[in-house]
């Protein structure tokens, strides 16, 4: 499996004390396991998630540590189904992920390099806020791990609301992730956090047509033949929407661009995406201007998201937006992708590689828009 291909070049990549890996001892990583650590984790950013790689220089630094971490383990993760001959191997790859999360936070991290970024994270975010925002930050990347299992399958989304559904409960969880890692403990943010975790998510999803609808790749075995194939070819449009358009799976998986109903299906779905951008940036200039978000939270009494000490008042609000403002990056990068998607007419097949982002992203923080 390339997942753990991808630890093992890690460790290759940082000469971990041989002894202590045939051994497994959970001994404490010294700074140079922490140093080698990031390197691997931003290596990973670097070529796997190059929008997180991005954004994480415009994240606070003593949440960055945590950021890199969590980014290239939801990479670990988001590339499981494509990496796995079965379902079987892909759910023990997750048990043995949410082991490892039990055990970096018990103080006890695996020798590898994800696990010991993350722990270091995590004992210094302790020392700065207590223990309250680590248990939140377990609770969180728990959910992830979780909601990334219940869709490993690659099976297409009942509806639209179940497609904002995973997203909730992937990008905007990572999102809550790194403003627990700072700590920022907002409702306000958390809720601009769920409408741009949304707006990514269901991004993320359009983006990956073109790579999940074509065929698998064939495994070879050691003697060099055919043992399998990774998986099969997968369409995760909402169910709902496909229905309303006429637009079939077996057809994509043929046709590709040239399917009757595909770019009506993106449309819809990138529609509402776009709306979710639209309500944070509204929300945004609502609380920067000291009034209120204007919209619900869905979320706001739920525990996770109750904060004792939250303030409601228009200078506390606006300093949390400054302090986290590179939190919200992530709606950038989700608008740059909306934007090439429209100028593609619709057809995610055709969708142009970015230059303009790293210059968005410093316009975006420099003006403090989204």
């Amino acid at each position: 499996m390339s997942s753990i291909r991808a630890v093992g070049n890690g460790l290759k990549q940082a000469p971990w004390r041989a002894h202590q890996l045939r051994r497994g001892l959970a001994t404490s990583p010294d700074a140079a396991d922490v140093a080698q650590a990031r390197t691997y984790c931003l290596n990973q950013l670097r070529h796997g998630d190059y929008e997180a790689y991005l954004i994480r220089r415009f994240i606070p630094r003593p949440a960055q540590d945590a950021y890199d971490a969590l980014r290239t383990l939801n990479l670990e993760l988001a590339r499981l189904p494509e990496t796995v001959s079965n379902p079987t191997i892909g759910r023990f790859r997750m048990q043995f992920w949410r082991d490892t999360v039990t055990s970096t936070f018990a103080g006890n991290p695996p020798r590898e390099p994800i696990s010991i970024l993350l722990h270091s994270a995590i004992t210094q975010l302790t020392a700065r806020a207590g223990g309250s925002s680590a248990s939140s930050l377990k609770f969180w990347l728990l959910r992830l791990i979780n909601t990334r299992e219940k869709h490993m399958e690659n099976k297409p989304f009942a509806s639209l609301a179940a497609l904002e559904d995973y997203a909730e409960n992937t990008y905007a969880t990572l999102m809550y992730m790194t403003l627990a890692a700072m700590p920022l403990r907002s409702v306000h943010m958390d809720h601009l956090a769920s409408h741009i975790g949304k707006a990514y998510g269901i991004a993320a999803t359009l983006r990956g047509i073109p790579v999940l609808a074509a065929p698998s790749q064939p495994i070879q075995g050691p003697s060099g033949y055919g043992v399998g194939s990774t998986r099969s070819p997968a369409l995760l449009l909402p169910l709902d929407v496909m229905a309303a358009v006429g637009l079939k799976e077996e057809d994509v998986f043929r046709r590709g661009p040239n399917a009757e109903g595909l770019q009506d299906a993106v449309f819809q779905v990138a529609t509402r995406a776009n709306d979710h951008l639209i309500t944070a940036r509204e929300m945004l200039k609502n609380l920067q201007s000291g009034e209120e978000p204007g919209h619900d939270y869905e979320h706001q009494g739920e525990p996770e998201h109750a904060y004792s000490s939250t303030a409601h008042g228009g200078e506390d609000t606006k300093s949390n937006i400054q302090r986290g403002f590179g939190v919200l990056l992530e709606a950038v990068a989700a608008g740059d992708y909306l934007q090439r998607l429209e100028s593609a007419n619709f057809d995610p097949f055709k969708v142009k590689s970015s230059w303009k982002l790293p210059w968005g992203l410093w316009k975006s923080l420099k003006r403090h828009e989204i």
